[in-house]
């Protein structure tokens, strides 16, 4: 039967199998450096952005490797994958439009919307919270 506790629980396998996933995928793009993180921004070019590509690198790194682990924490939960959404939607832009075809951009295109159902779930009960007085 399903309730609240089992949702809570899915939620929280959910978040924690994701988040390490990611945190391993982003964290040669988080030590890789300048350039590595500079290759990876030019990717915002398909949107129209030129400028300040090792900047958009290492932000979609961040967003990999620090938003995985706020999944596995459920903290500042909706921010993290408010960035890793727009991050899967340049990625997934850029293999489609690099002529990579299906199998290029569906991890994208399937981890933008694994993140979208999350962030509109919520992180669940099981998650870090900040309490406000």
């Amino acid at each position: 039967m399903l309730n609240k506790y089992s949702t809570d629980y899915g939620l929280l396998i959910i978040r924690l199998g994701i988040g390490i996933l990611f945190m391993l995928h982003g964290y040669p793009k988080i030590t890789g450096g300048p350039e590595m993180w500079s290759q990876i921004g030019g990717s915002m070019g398909n949107i129209g952005v030129h400028f300040a590509p090792t900047f958009w690198g290492f932000m979609a790194a961040f967003a990999e490797f620090v938003g995985g682990a706020c999944l596995v924490l459920g903290f500042l939960f909706r921010p993290a994958l408010a960035m890793l959404i727009f991050t899967m939607f340049i990625a997934g832009l850029m293999h489609y439009t690099s002529g990579d075809g299906f199998n290029g951009y569906n991890h994208a295109l399937e981890s933008g919307l694994v993140f979208l159902g999350l962030f509109i779930a919520g992180p669940g009960k099981y998650a870090l919270k900040i309490v406000r007085r």
